[in-house]
């Protein structure tokens, strides 16, 4: 059936076009004046008060910077060993936890739920959670970025109504065929669960990427450090020689290692991120119908 516009029609959605085209030419600029002042000389960015858009000369300079003596490298192994491992040992635990907690039969389920409440609203402090690292020998190794956090009380709540959802039939139908509890986990409910594993999944691996202050707290090994804690000191190291800049006109541009900094460490989230962007909405309406 073919729906003629009205005048008034129209004018609403090119309105709405036009506050769309808006909106994403604000979110589009910002990233091409970071990746262009990255590559921008100095000189340049001085003429030009910092306004770069599209840099009439291109230079490597701030990205050999930041990449001298190898740290760069060793805050990337150390971020993926984070993200990989952790994200995989923080979905593991989640899972299994939740699992039996959207079990109404679980003795002791409303214990456990208000225990796990408690930790949403309050927590030990910084003093003791790094003395309980200190004394488990967990200082200057990278576990320390990934046991501490085994189980997000929030991620897992959602997982958790998630799985209140699944019909306790399907359960039913397959024990008497025989199955246990861990033959129900993986080969009935996790495939039901894709959606909400993903977005989970998703949550757990940025919260690991971008990540710092734990390792601020735990990792003192230099060769150990992950890329945001990284970039942190690479900007602290800018905005200190930033005042000689105007001086220095032959020198790196602080300003320009700063974006560099930022490219390298936001480009493999902007990569990947479109391609499970789906599941964020999906996963997350799905997990708070009930709760």
């Amino acid at each position: 059936m073919n729906h003629h516009l009205t005048r008034s029609e129209r004018i609403a959605q090119i309105l709405n076009y036009m506050l769309l085209a808006l909106f994403a030419i604000t979110c589009v600029i910002p990233f091409i004046y970071v990746i262009s002042v990255s590559v921008t000389p100095i000189s340049e960015v001085i003429k030009r008060d910092g306004l770069v858009l599209i840099p009439a000369k291109v230079t490597w300079t701030a990205y050999q910077e930041i990449m001298k003596g190898g740290r760069l490298t060793d805050a990337y192994q150390a971020t993926l060993f984070r993200v990989g491992v952790g994200t995989a040992l923080n979905l593991f635990f989640t899972l299994l936890t939740a699992l039996p907690l959207s079990r109404k039969s679980l003795p002791g389920r409303s214990a456990f739920l208000m225990f796990i409440v408690f930790t949403m609203l309050f927590n030990g402090g910084i003093i003791p959670s790094y003395l309980l690292v200190k004394e488990l020998g967990l200082l200057d190794s990278p576990w320390a970025l990934i046991i501490p956090g085994l189980v997000n009380a929030f991620y897992l709540m959602i997982v958790k109504s998630f799985f209140e959802q699944l019909p306790e039939a399907i359960d039913e139908a397959a024990r008497i065929d025989g199955a246990g509890e861990i033959a129900i986990m993986f080969r009935i409910v996790l495939p039901l669960s894709v959606p909400i594993i993903a977005t989970i999944s998703l949550f757990y691996a940025v919260w690991h990427w971008n990540s710092y202050f734990d390792a601020l707290l735990y990792i003192n090994d230099t060769s150990k450090q992950p890329l945001q804690l990284f970039l942190r000191q690479i900007l602290l190291a800018s905005v200190a020689i930033s005042g000689d800049a105007a001086e220095a006109t032959n020198s790196v541009n602080p300003i320009s290692v700063q974006m560099a900094s930022v490219v390298v460490t936001t480009l493999p989230i902007l990569v990947v991120y479109p391609f499970i962007q789906k599941h964020f909405t999906k996963g997350v309406l799905l997990g708070s119908v009930k709760g």
